[in-house]
Formats: C-alpha cells, structure tokens, sequence
C-alpha cells in the first residue's frame, strides 16, 4: 500500500507483525538501527501540508498501518495490511529486545510518565533493561542541539531500542536525525503510547476499539482538541478513496494483461 504526496511515493512497507518482527530482530541481531512510523490519517493531513514531515518519513526504514482508515484503504486498493498501533507494539516490542539482550530508551512525555511506563514494562517483561530516559524540555527542537546530545548518548550507552513520545512531526524528525547521528538505534516513534502504559492517558475500552469506534471516544472525550482535527481528516478521505481505488484498477489492469 502507498500514497502519493507531491509526487513522492511514501509505501507501507511491513503488512503485518510476524513481518515486522522478523525485520526489527535482524536490526538487532546485526546492530543496524531502524526508524519505525505508524502511518494513520491524521499523518496523511500533516504529510500533505508539511514538507519538512514528509521527507522524514520518507527516510523511515519501517512504516506500518496505525488506523482503520489506513487498513481500510489498503483493503479497497487490494494491497492489504494489518492494523499495527504504535501504542500496541509497545509492549511486543519490549519482549523482542529483551529476548535479544537489546538496552530500551524512552524520549518524550514527561517525568513522571517515563518513570512509571519504565517500572511498569520491567516488571512485566522479563529481562528488559530500560536504561535510558529523557523527557526534553519544553519547546524542543527535534533538530536542534539538545536532540544532537541525546542521539549521542543513546548511540553511546548502546541503546539498541528508543521509544520517540513526542507527537507528531516532532517525533518523525528526531528519528530521522538519529538515523544519521545514532546509525545503531532503533527508533519507535509512538505518540502518547507511553502515557497509556503509565496510566496518565486513559485509551478507549478494548470493545470501543474492537468495533473501530476509538476516534469517536476520544473525540468525546476531547472534543475541542481532537474536533477540529477529526474534521480535517474526514476531508481528505474522499481523494484517499479515490487513490486507493485507482490502485486497485491498476492492479485489475495489470492482472488482465498478464
């Protein structure tokens, strides 16, 4: 599954999470670092808008398919893949470095959230050793001086796994400078997963989730917030339909020569 912004081709390269897994395990096991995105339509409004997002996700290594929408699209073009939350590949991907031996850093959030998201996660995975945490200062730059000093240290203390928890594009662009300064790490860039691990961040019920309605919880519980936003996402589904649609003509066309 792809999408076109300014006639850039940006793919969803991992369909599904035994792929993803078996890629990320090799990074570790050969000390290659990785930058993982979590594709959703809230990214696709920013990607079409934002030059400077667009080309750091184009230097992502690993994109996967965080919303419905993105899943749904990928099924009308025929190029299917699976829906892969970057909150929900918190957790596996913990017990992927852990079994490998792999040090877990988490940049972003706050304080607070770091400390608890770390003690919770150690207690439940077995082995994991998060050595590493960092909650930046108010205003940071993902380019700047003080993102330089962190992608340092993380390359120095052999980080083998940084959690990014700085929203998006923030987030984006420190991975795709610490794919440049950090060649070792692997970045995961994930949002407001960790303040769900903490509990400082209450996620939709998993019924909520598992009848795809966990936009329409959040945006009740956030209306002024995430109205606006939801509203802008809603707008660009029409062309997004018709992009996938498109694909799947192609696809058809292409099968009927052959």
């Amino acid at each position: 599954m792809y999408f076109l912004f300014n006639n850039q081709r940006l793919d969803v390269n991992v369909p599904d999470w035994g792929r993803l897994a078996s890629l990320i395990v090799d990074r570790f096991r050969t000390g290659q670092g990785f930058a993982l995105a979590t594709v959703n339509l809230d990214h696709l409004v920013k990607l079409a808008q934002d030059r400077a997002f667009l080309a750091a996700y184009l230097d992502h290594d690993l994109v996967v398919a965080d919303g419905r929408p993105i899943v749904w699209l990928s099924r009308l073009a025929r190029r299917r893949v699976a829906l892969l939350p970057g909150s929900d590949l918190i957790l596996p991907l913990c017990r992927l470095a852990a079994a490998e031996g792999g040090k877990v850093a988490f940049v972003g959030s706050s304080q607070p959230v770091l400390d608890r998201s770390a003690a919770r996660l150690v207690s439940s995975v077995d082995g994991l050793q998060v050595t590493y945490l960092r909650a930046p200062s108010q205003g940071f730059d993902p380019a700047g001086e003080d993102a330089r000093a962190i992608l340092a240290e993380l390359e120095t203390a052999g980080i083998a796994l940084c959690f990014v928890a700085l929203g998006a594009p923030k987030q984006e662009q420190f991975a795709q400078l610490g794919r440049q300064l950090s060649p070792s790490v692997g970045f995961a860039s994930i949002g407001a997963g960790l303040d769900f691990v903490a509990g400082h961040q209450r996620r939709a019920p998993r019924w909520v989730r598992a009848v795809a309605l966990e936009w329409l919880w959040r945006m009740l519980s956030h209306p002024q917030r995430l109205l606006p936003r939801y509203a802008r996402c809603f707008a660009v589904l029409p062309g997004h339909i018709a992009g996938a649609l498109r694909l799947r003509y192609q696809a058809k066309g292409r099968a009927a020569k052959g």
